[in-house]
């Protein structure tokens, strides 16, 4: 786990987060929704100001500019741009937005990047003069009347936010010092409300430490109530008890250690006995599997082969019939039959050779490891097995070959299980005291921290052990694990 996860924080640090987190969450939601509101306000005024400005323009300066009267132009702006502060720029246009006459405030320092443009309009009236009636709503039904009103002009006008921003933002300053006043009352109340909490947690835990080292006098004062007040009682309580299950514990822990030197005496007595009986389960579960194994082989694949040859002679009888759907179903089934036949074939001869390795009967047990070998090269990618032997195996005993076998077996499964190695090498050697063997890889390692051994290891420690026989499973370097086995030949136990 990371080390800067909140399972390692303090209880202050934990109180205080858990205290300022809403606040400041409160706090930059407050300042951030009065900041936008500030802004979008000053964006609707300006936008209507501009609104009614304009409108008011385009109606009052009609005359002045169908007349041309730019001096008329001049003073409605002039007067209008001067009574609003928060006006940048009005400018009058003609129809073909053509400049008549235009006016900057002085007040305004920066325009608006976009401008409102109101068109000027003129009333036009028309009137019919033609005599025939008839011919007038003949003239009137060919050609709509054009339209009353008539664009003479443009007003356009540009804003400046300066004004109103300021404005805002003497308000929104107002604003952020009352939550910012607000925030620092909270955090000094975290502050203090940690304190309280951390206090009296801090003399507990020196008296827990205390404790921990042997001093049971260690005591803490209960100053406080609530739940710190029963954890400061409680600590008081543990330690008189701690006191007094010393005291005991100590009489009990003498009286125990002269029962274990008994039982140890028992237990030394028990273990070569031990060390007998699973050498005798061994010898009793290998002639079972060697007894399995024959009952396979003789038995049911033998039948299996004559279900074979049945199917296959099916198949042969319905080829001879007339094609039909029903011989077409009978020679698929046969096929099937004979498939799953050799598939249970090759399923039994499997089986075999797990329960009792034909080839240590007739090669030995070089041979039979060589098997096991080709087995694990086929079958295990990225691991190349390898092998030596030196010394006579012809005169090796069976219990001892099927032990070893079975060894070998174990740590070569465990290589290709766990150690993602690139290459194992195997030694075998026999002398007339022991047989020596020694499996080595390049792989992981082994843990060093792992607890125990696993259930493989420790039936190849037993193995071992039940012939009186000596096993080291170590980490070698640079990387990789060495196994080594020595069973002696002359002191098995009977």
């Amino acid at each position: 786990m990371s080390r800067f996860s909140w399972r390692h924080w303090s209880i202050r640090t934990r109180v205080l987060l858990a205290t300022l987190t809403p606040v400041l969450y409160l706090f930059c939601s407050v300042v951030g929704y009065s900041y936008h509101s500030r802004v979008q306000e000053t964006e609707d005024e300006l936008r209507e100001r501009a609104r009614i400005v304009a409108t008011a323009l385009s109606e009052s300066l009609e005359a002045n500019v169908t007349a041309k009267n730019i001096s008329g132009i001049n003073l409605s702006i002039n007067a209008l741009a001067q009574s609003d502060r928060s006006i940048y720029r009005i400018s009058v246009l003609d129809a073909q937005r053509r400049e008549m006459s235009h006016v900057t405030s002085y007040h305004a320092d920066r325009p608006q990047a976009h401008y409102l443009e109101v068109p000027i309009k003129k009333q036009l009236i028309w009137v019919s003069l033609v005599a025939n009636p008839a011919s007038a709503v003949t003239q009137q039904a060919s050609a709509p009347l054009p339209n009353k009103t008539q664009a003479i002009g443009y007003v356009r006008v540009t804003m400046s936010p300066s004004v109103l921003q300021a404005k805002q933002r003497a308000l929104f300053v107002i604003e952020l010092g009352m939550a910012a006043l607000g925030l620092l009352v909270s955090v000094g109340m975290a502050v203090q409300m940690a304190k309280s909490l951390t206090r009296p947690l801090n003399r507990a835990v020196q008296a827990l430490r205390e404790i921990r080292a042997g001093d049971y006098s260690a005591g803490v004062q209960v100053d406080t109530g609530g739940e710190i007040g029963e954890l400061q009682a409680s600590i008081n309580s543990m330690a008189e008890s701690l006191r007094l299950a010393k005291d005991e514990l100590e009489s009990k822990v003498a009286a125990r250690t002269r029962d274990l030197e008994v039982s140890r005496n028992e237990a030394l007595k028990a273990d070569a006995e031990k060390r007998r009986l699973i050498q005798k389960v061994h010898a009793v579960v290998e002639q079972e599997r060697k007894s399995i194994a024959l009952e396979i082989h003789d038995e049911l694949n033998a039948a299996l082969i004559a279900a074979r040859l049945d199917a296959q002679r099916i198949g042969q009888l319905a080829q001879s019939l007339p094609a039909s759907a029903a011989q077409q179903e009978i020679s698929a089934k046969a096929q099937a039959i004979h498939q799953v036949t050799r598939d249970l074939y090759a399923n039994g001869r499997s089986l075999v050779r797990r329960l009792r390795p034909e080839v240590l009967d007739m090669l030995g047990l070089p041979g039979a490891v060589e098997e096991m070998l080709k087995h694990y090269n086929d079958v295990a990618e990225g691991c190349d097995f390898a092998m030596d032997y030196v010394g006579d195996f012809a005169a090796l005993d069976s219990e001892v070959a099927i032990s070893a076998y079975r060894i070998v077996q174990e740590a070569l499964s465990n290589i290709i299980k766990h150690a993602q190695a690139t290459h194992a090498q195997l030694h075998l050697q026999v002398t007339e005291q022991a047989l020596q063997m020694e499996i080595l890889d390049d792989g992981v390692g082994m843990p060093i921290n792992v607890q125990s051994d696993g259930i493989g290891l420790t039936g190849m420690r037993e193995r071992v052990y039940a012939f009186h026989g000596e096993i080291s499973i170590a980490n070698q370097a640079p990387r990789g694990v060495r196994i080594a086995v020595r069973l002696p030949l002359r002191a098995v136990a009977n």
